[in-house]
């Protein structure tokens, strides 16, 4: 008969019973007293844990006693404290000629490595988690939490829907196996890791799953939120223009990723970290927690692990040519940012907004205005998985936009339209107070002036696309279909005349448009 004798972990983890009820472990079980009294001192306080441990010795009990094992409670009831109970398990399994059952592997071979007499037989708790079940192709997120039923959210950036997945509600024991299971694989999974362990709070990071526990009393309840990537796209996926994908390769070194939380904006980073790694360049990312599904020769840093300062130094010494920043959501965030931005490295933050402008001022909160387009040269807005808008931020100096004196002159931060190049804002500081002004009626974003297919937009965004920076101040009127005059304003009149006689070739030849140019005297 096989004689095995039990670990604390296996009858913690509540697995011993399923490997009697397989079939794959039969004969006598030895349950030494010391082990019960170390698991009633361990959950002491712990209702869920004390309850599971006791319902596992139930188990085992009723094992007994349908003759599929037999028990026998073996040594002292008790231990010296200062003695460990694996050691006091060890020379027990010798006293007894047992296999050592255990789920714990660290242990296991630490007790192959010093006892060559001694049978392990180790029980593995790699078992995919029952939380894992929950998804399929379309899940998005799951959401669960005691006294409510298990629901999902299922779609795709932008555009899910939040649905039950059964209608009987989770009990706290139901919590409490799952998050048992969770924080075990966690530990055993070589590709698996617990970010952030605090008191009510785990982040885990269980292969592409990221998961959030939080338990009374930093909740109201047992909840786990679960997030899982849909799907992981490259930089070719999202058909940008060629002129965008230029300026990332060749110019854009300050980037925001913005846009509402869910609607895409890790998806892209995570694109646009593979990007620059294709083209050669030694990448970086900062997270918290770290869920960016990324290649191994991407080096991915956790700000739960290390202060502002050390990773200010690390990414300083290792010289990345770009750092993804994901989630920047304290001043100490942006301040890091910038720091590393002024050294030279090429920065591309993640931020959280819900317009594209919103973006922007929230690092003129933190910064002072001048220092902008020092650190930030490119804004991409994510909306429902896609580009929806790109911003590029330069500096001028000029009178800023609804003031005419001519002393009034001063540095004027540009936000323009990347594609129409428009400018929809001017940033200007005035007294003592920054001003941010709207330029025109508020265009909004729009998939439109991203896609590969112009012919989606509308003629005159055609013509002021051919434009580019020229044509800021122009107004357009058309005629039709086929006509369309450009109003000049009579102090560029002369100067832009003759440019714009041979952007009015391009697109008539582009679009058959026919272009007149007219003085802006009398346009109402």
């Amino acid at each position: 008969m096989n004689r095995y004798i039990v670990s604390p972990d296996v009858i913690r983890r509540g697995i011993l019973h399923k490997g009697i009820l397989e079939g794959d472990i039969s004969g006598e079980i030895l349950i030494p007293w010391s082990v019960l009294s170390y698991l009633d001192r361990k959950t002491l306080g712990d209702d869920i844990a004390r309850e599971k441990f006791l319902k596992e010795v139930s188990r085992l009990k009723k094992a007994a006693e349908a003759n599929l094992i037999k028990i026998t409670y073996v040594g002292p009831s008790r231990i010296d404290e200062d003695i460990d109970i694996y050691q006091h398990i060890f020379e027990l399994s010798r006293e007894y000629n047992a296999t050592i059952l255990i789920s714990d592997i660290s242990k296991a071979k630490f007790y192959q490595a010093v006892g060559a007499d001694v049978k392990v037989l180790y029980i593995s708790p790699l078992k995919p988690p029952r939380i894992t079940e929950y998804f399929d192709e379309d899940t998005m997120s799951v959401h669960l939490k005691e006294a409510v039923p298990p629901r999902a959210k299922k779609g795709k950036p932008g555009k899910w829907l939040y649905v039950e997945l059964s209608s009987e509600s989770l009990t706290r024991e139901d919590m409490q196996e799952i998050i048992d299971e969770i924080i075990d694989y966690a530990k055993m999974d070589p590709e698996s890791f617990i970010e952030i362990d605090e008191k009510g709070v785990t982040i885990v990071q269980l292969r592409n799953y990221r998961i959030i526990i939080a338990k009374p009393p930093f909740s109201d309840g047992y909840e786990v939120t679960a997030v899982r990537p849909v799907r992981k796209l490259s930089l070719e996926d999202y058909n940008l223009p060629p002129e965008l994908i230029r300026r990332l390769r060749d110019r854009a070194e300050g980037i925001l990723i913005a846009g509402a939380p869910g609607e895409g904006k890790s998806t892209f980073s995570q694109a646009l970290a593979e990007f620059y790694r294709e083209m050669g360049k030694v990448v970086k990312t900062v997270e918290s927690p770290r869920d960016l599904q990324l290649p191994m020769d991407i080096t991915q840093y956790s700000k739960s692990y290390g202060d502002d300062r050390t990773l200010h130094d690390i990414l300083l010494l290792s010289r990345p040519d770009y750092t993804i920043f994901d989630e920047m959501r304290t001043t100490e965030d942006f301040k890091l940012y910038v720091d590393l931005r002024l050294a030279g490295v090429g920065m591309v933050g993640v931020v959280h907004a819900t317009r594209p402008i919103d973006a922007i001022q929230r690092f003129i909160e933190r910064v002072e205005l001048g220092m902008i387009p020092s650190v930030l040269d490119t804004v991409i807005f994510i909306h429902e998985g896609r580009v929806a808008k790109v911003y590029e931020i330069s500096m001028v100096a000029k009178v800023p936009h609804g003031l005419t004196r001519e002393d009034l002159s001063r540095p004027v931060i540009e936000v323009r339209d990347f594609f129409t190049k428009r400018v929809e804002y001017e940033f200007y500081v005035f007294g003592k107070r920054i001003f941010v002004i709207p330029i025109g009626k508020e265009r909004g974003y729009r998939e439109e002036y991203i896609s590969n297919n112009y012919g989606e937009l509308t003629i005159e965004e055609k013509i002021r696309r051919e434009l580019g920076d020229i044509g800021d101040e122009f107004e357009i009127r058309m005629i039709g279909n086929k006509e369309a005059i450009i109003y000049v304003p009579p102090w560029g009149y002369r100067e832009v005349k003759k440019a714009l006689r041979r952007k009015s070739r391009i697109i008539k030849r582009k679009y058959g448009i026919k272009i007149d140019i007219e003085p802006m005297i009398g346009f109402e």
